[in-house]
């Protein structure tokens, strides 16, 4: 008797050798058994028919034990989507680094991302990979296009920094290879920092003067963040605003705010959090500082030595909501970004907003008191960009 078996493709992986790869992931690792079915050259032009092709083998390989192990890590470790990709640039690089072969790095990174649930998608742009995946969120500061309503953004184009794309010109082509698994949408909210090894982080000075009092700390920092954000799109004011701290800077950080306010009153505790942000880091524009605008999260203003006026709101607004977790409201005007708070008892210069108490505390121009306004925006119009109501 004759016995026919079928065999799905992913068992193919016990047949292979079993080899496993370790991706260090900042501190911890990750384990993947990525099987020689898996490794695929890629050395032709890219076009629709080569893209195809790639898919095609990667499909019938045994991809299905990686794929569960990285959702897996992703799942003990709590990663948002941005950490995620992170998560599987790191896993691309490792079977095919980016300096070597930039398409074929990018084909691995589009087809993990899309088998782990994401409706990513692959464009062709004069013989350049353009990768985009759905986001219902708001970003202002890389391509995106739309099809029967929903918003693709792309996750590469800082990989062109040094090639002046022309979609006008040269069009941009979709590959249109469905994906089955690729159904959800990719978020760039992020909601808590991985717990890096206490090894990557390096202690940094800083201080300020409150009153006729000097204050000192010792900020555990993490560099590896940079390299994180490097390439973090510009949100919306919600999104960046309540990007947190890490355990680690955090525990070394507010503790010690918290107790140096805890014998202060209400405004007076508030105040000393803006002289902080204030002085604390010396001020430079993000044109002159990165050459274009970028937001950057608290921990990441304790990183860099220099910080601008959206830093500084974000800073502060994130002090104010750990310390005292009270109502605030972002004021965005033409060029600038500050923070107004309500008060259990508000102060004698305070506005109405929604039949609500609140008043301006300036993060980034120095001298002014709570309540008052930079005077060269005393009669330029603002609109509240973000309202936080903590427990709503």
């Amino acid at each position: 008797m004759v016995v026919i078996l079928t065999i799905h493709p992913q068992s193919l992986y016990s047949r292979e050798n079993n080899s496993f790869t370790l991706i260090d992931f900042y501190g911890d690792t990750a384990l993947l058994p990525i099987g020689k079915s898996l490794v695929i050259n890629f050395d032709e032009p890219v076009t629709k028919e080569a893209v195809q092709h790639f898919y095609d083998k990667a499909n019938a390989a045994a991809y299905q034990p990686v794929i569960d192990s990285l959702l897996a890590f992703r799942e003990r470790n709590q990663l948002n989507d941005w950490f995620y990709y992170q998560l599987i640039r790191k896993t691309a690089q490792s079977i095919s680094p980016k300096e070597d072969n930039y398409p074929r790095y990018t084909l691995y990174k589009w087809f993990f991302l899309a088998k782990s649930g994401y409706d990513a998608n692959l464009a062709i742009s004069d013989g350049q990979l353009i990768f985009y995946v759905r986001s219902e969120d708001s970003i202002y500061d890389i391509p995106y296009y739309t099809r029967e309503g929903k918003h693709y953004v792309c996750l590469n184009m800082h990989d062109y920094a040094n090639k002046s794309f022309d979609f006008e010109k040269d069009g941009i082509y979709p590959t249109d290879i469905t994906v089955q698994e690729g159904v959800q949408s990719f978020s760039y909210k992020v909601t808590r920092i991985p717990s890096f090894s206490p090894t990557y982080y390096a202690e940094k000075d800083i201080q300020f003067k409150f009153g006729h009092k000097a204050y000192q700390f010792k900020v555990k920092v993490n560099p590896q963040i940079n390299t994180i954000f490097a390439n973090y799109p510009v949100t919306d004011i919600e999104s960046y605003f309540n990007i947190p701290l890490s355990d680690e800077t955090y525990n070394s950080l507010i503790p010690e705010l918290k107790k140096n306010v805890s014998k202060m009153d209400q405004q007076t505790g508030v105040d000393y959090l803006m002289e902080f942000t204030r002085n604390a880091f010396l001020y430079k524009d993000d044109k002159e500082n990165f050459g274009k605008e970028k937001r950057m999260s608290p921990e990441q203003t304790l990183l860099y030595n220099y910080s601008d006026c959206d830093d500084r709101a974000a800073f502060f607004f994130y002090l104010v909501k750990e310390i005292y977790n009270l109502p605030m409201v972002a004021l965005l005007y033409p060029t600038h970004l500050t923070i107004a708070v309500k008060f259990d008892n508000p102060p004698a210069k305070s506005f109405t907003y929604k039949g609500n108490q609140y008043a301006i505390c300036e993060p980034t121009s120095p001298l002014l008191s709570i309540g008052e306004t930079n005077p060269e925006l005393s009669t330029t119009s603002y609109r509240v960009a973000y309202e936080y109501n903590p427990g709503r």
